[in-house]
């Protein structure tokens, strides 16, 4: 008998977590409000307890207007169309994100062009971009990941400099700031994500924010199955669908909104925490924090497992000697988009990808981003952000599972058990299970 509770010792931790999501009387009164009303839709566009939240959002990030959508998928292809990508347009994105970043880009017949993250934040290496550059690229769309912002003051330099949009993909970034802008002000156009394991949820919904007011109508347009917008100064006509949010969403996420920076404060003080415990442990590195990034917006806290320090045993086992000790862990939480199974992509089905091509781009091939890779099979190791809720003493607990999984590592090898990682629910519609022996 081992002191890991995988090898038969006593766990760090039996008792649960803060349970997430977190709500109180305030959704409680708002639905009931929207339940009396018998408005529950989202029509008439934009309806009263969405637009309002809309717009409350929108300041909160610096940004003069705001869209609520039905999800944070949808909520990037309103702002490609709004931003005006064409079919055959290259979109500039990083390799490691959700699938859902890179298939509104698809839908539109548009193509994605991956590029790799920087080592030192898992976001978009905008060092890497201008490589990457076609006379066909319209738009990069950094993806601001768990704890960290992309470089934005050097891909809006760029941007700029190539007459290019910039869309951010803000759905680990509620509240976060990059130089006292608000996450998605950056740049033209912000993208949000409402799903459950998000810093803010109604369950599902997603949002837009932009101070462009052009694209600002064209969104709202797409969204409302291609009616003129409310403001209506710029006269597009285009065919839009049903995007739009409930009036039950919208109240619940007045409330969400609220009480964010609260729920900040005190994520931001256990994380912390929990970093200097960890900070000089032999085999963990973490990610850097630039100064720029004035407001962190924690979703997820992401260190590095290095396998090279503890003789190869894999993450995996790592992963499975926490979730033992009580402690809720991801490692495949992302992976390089052109790899994952839910990336099923046929070149033959998405015209764009042969158009003025000797050959169809084949995505899934055409690709390799060693850094992504190695943060998502080897490195990465993801802690959900609700854990941090609550007190030092369950930080230290998530502290002391750390520690004691990495002083008795050598009790993980030879262990014949499956170590299962799981793709993350937190974006994901199911989840993608692999099972390694270590």
């Amino acid at each position: 008998m081992g002191r890991l509770a995988i090898t038969g010792g006593k766990p760090i931790r039996k008792k649960p977590f803060t349970a997430w999501p977190a709500f109180g009387q305030q959704e409680a009164r708002g639905l009931q409000k929207v339940l009396a009303s018998r408005n529950w839709g989202g029509f008439p566009f934009p309806n009263k307890y969405a637009d309002a939240f809309a717009q409350k959002f929108a300041r909160y990030h610096g940004a003069k207007y705001g869209v609520a959508v039905s999800n944070g998928t949808i909520a990037i292809e309103i702002a490609l169309k709004a931003a005006g990508i064409k079919p055959g347009d290259e979109v500039i994105v990083p390799a490691y994100t959700w699938e859902g970043t890179v298939g509104p880009i698809l839908l539109l017949n548009a193509v994605p062009v991956f590029v790799d993250i920087d080592p030192d934040t898992y976001c978009l290496d905008a060092r890497l971009i201008e490589a990457a550059l076609t006379s066909r690229t319209r738009a990069i769309m950094p993806v601001h990941l768990a704890m960290r912002f992309a470089d934005m003051d050097e891909i809006c330099r760029i941007a700029k400099a190539h007459k290019l949009v910039v869309i951010e993909d803000c759905a680990h970034a509620h509240g976060g700031k990059w130089r006292r802008k608000g996450a998605g002000a950056s740049g033209d156009i912000g993208c949000f994500s409402f799903q459950s394991s998000k810093l803010m949820t109604s369950g599902e919904g997603g949002g837009v924010i932009t101070s462009n007011l052009e694209f600002y109508e064209r969104a709202q347009s797409y969204t409302n199955c291609g009616r003129a917008s409310a403001t209506d100064q710029y006269h597009h006509r285009m065919i839009g669908f049903n995007y739009r949010i409930t009036e039950l969403q919208a109240v619940i996420l007045d409330a969400q909104l609220d009480r964010l920076p609260q729920q900040a404060k005190i994520r931001q003080a256990n994380m912390d925490y929990f970093a200097k415990r960890l900070r000089g442990t032999p085999g963990l590195a973490f990610l850097k924090h630039d100064r720029r990034q004035t407001r962190t917006a924690a979703y997820q806290f992401v260190f590095k497992y290095l396998p090279e320090h503890f003789g190869g045993i894999p993450r995996a086992a790592v992963l499975g000697a926490l979730q033992m000790e009580g402690v809720p862990c991801d490692g495949l939480f992302y992976e390089p988009v052109y790899k994952s199974a839910l990336f099923p992509i046929e070149p033959g089905d998405w015209p764009a990808l042969s158009w003025g091509r000797k050959k169809s781009l084949n995505l899934k091939t055409s690709f390799h981003c060693p850094v992504s890779e190695r943060a998502a099979y080897e490195e990465s190791v993801w802690l959900p952000h609700h854990i941090f809720l609550g007190s030092k003493k369950d930080t230290d607990d998530i502290a002391d599972a750390v520690l004691k999984v990495c002083a008795n590592i050598d009790e993980l090898r030879g262990l014949k058990h499956p170590a299962i990682e799981v793709k993350s629910m937190g974006r994901a519609d199911r989840p993608r299970i692999e099972k390694r022996q270590w």
